[in-house]
């Protein structure tokens, strides 16, 4: 009862803000050209740069973008640098942001930017050459990208300001958002009935063995009833028919993070972790059935390494030997800022790529037909 009392003026702020912009009186712009948004209610550790890049994918593996300028917009969270930026790959993340700069480096054909504000943001996607002409464009270092196509735009669901011709908000499996409260008793930033305004719900962090039975229970935990797991679609408390999936954390091969890495530590039974990530659990659960963690340091999401945190891994590496010191893909773009690693670290230091797959292949059949459908075909202008 007290948890209500005291959060009662979040939620009023939370309902008169969203009902000023579903009722017309805040304005929301259509983008110019189709986009996707990808995000969530609850603060952190739901996966949404790996679900951005399985958008990526999804969109470039297919007939009707393929061969499309598609770009992505982040706000670039703790960047140094202000305004509107494209990043570049193996750019700075202390200036473009470690997330916007992984999705660079890892589809480098994708224009990736940063921009606050989403509405300046994409009116630069699509109309790139008004970058030498607009005050807000006299900041962007590098103003040379052909005018997107399509633009997905990462952590961006709370920015009403724009509307998107496809929504995906994410809730966690092992936290859902009609089980959380609003911070800070709980993890939410938004209100739990915004779940009913997307078009699809991805569950994230699902474990990989989830029978049909148990997916169809766990849409009723969000308020989805009928849930056909045929059509992966069910009616939400607004009556209206969603779109429900399961995703599963998958991980990739294990990469150097420097050229001078040396690939035989990878062949010891030891290993020291370290990462700022929100949830580092799914990575030493995998890590631990072929290593043993002899040390784990745990620092906060997007934590700029510092020459102490530095001395204390080493301290860690001097005490173990033949450990191979491993971070996850998103922690690297933050090390590769700093000036003065020890080669020491570099020899045996390792990156681990995180990845997201749909527990079934109807149900990434039915997340492509229903992305396409709403979408609809492309101009076939260039």
């Amino acid at each position: 009862m007290l948890e209500k009392v005291i959060l009662f003026p979040y939620y009023l702020t939370l309902t008169i803000r969203h009902a000023l912009y579903d009722k017309g009186i805040w304005k929301v712009a259509p983008t110019e050209k189709p986009s996707i948004c990808v995000g969530n209610i609850a603060v952190g550790g739901t996966g949404k740069t790996p679900h951005t890049e399985m958008v990526l994918s999804t969109l470039l593996k297919s007939d009707e973008w393929a061969y499309k300028n598609v770009a992505v917009l982040s706000r670039g969270h703790k960047r140094r640098s202000r305004s509107f930026q494209q990043v570049p790959r193996g750019g700075s993340a202390a200036f473009y942001g470690d997330e916007p700069l992984q999705i660079k480096n890892n589809f480098p054909a994708v224009t990736v930017a940063v921009d606050r504000n989403r509405v300046e943001g994409c009116g630069f996607l699509f109309h790139p050459e008004t970058l030498k002409t607009a005050k807000a464009g006299h900041k962007c270092i590098d103003k040379d990208f052909p005018p997107a196509d399509i633009v997905v735009l990462d952590d961006a669901y709370q920015y009403r300001d724009l509307h998107y011709n496809y929504n995906i908000v994410l809730t966690d499996y092992g936290r859902p958002v009609n089980k959380d409260s609003l911070l800070p008793f709980g993890h939410l930033r938004d209100l739990p009935s915004r779940l009913n305004y997307a078009e699809t719900i991805i569950v994230t962090k699902c474990p990989a063995w989830m029978e049909d039975w148990e997916k169809t229970k766990f849409t009723k935990t969000l308020g989805i009833r009928d849930y056909d797991i045929k059509t992966c679609k069910g009616v939400n408390q607004r009556g209206k028919t969603q779109l429900v999936l399961f995703t599963a954390i998958s991980h990739g091969e294990i990469k150097p993070v420097y050229e001078e890495a040396d690939r035989h530590y990878l062949y010891s039974k030891k290993l020291i972790l370290f990462s700022g990530i929100a949830q580092d659990t799914p990575l030493r659960n995998f890590l631990s059935d072929k290593y043993e963690i002899v040390r784990r340091f745990k620092f906060p999401d997007h934590h700029k390494f510092t020459r102490m945190d530095i001395r204390s891994i080493m301290r860690a590496v001097n005490e173990n030997p033949t450990a191979v010191v491993v971070t996850t893909e998103k922690d690297s773009q933050r090390l590769l800022d700093y000036k003065h690693m020890p080669d020491e670290l570099k020899n045996r230091l390792f990156q681990i790529p995180i990845r997201v797959n749909f527990l079934s292949e109807g149900e990434q059949e039915a997340f492509e037909d229903d992305l396409f459908k709403t979408l609809g075909s492309p101009d076939n202008e260039t």
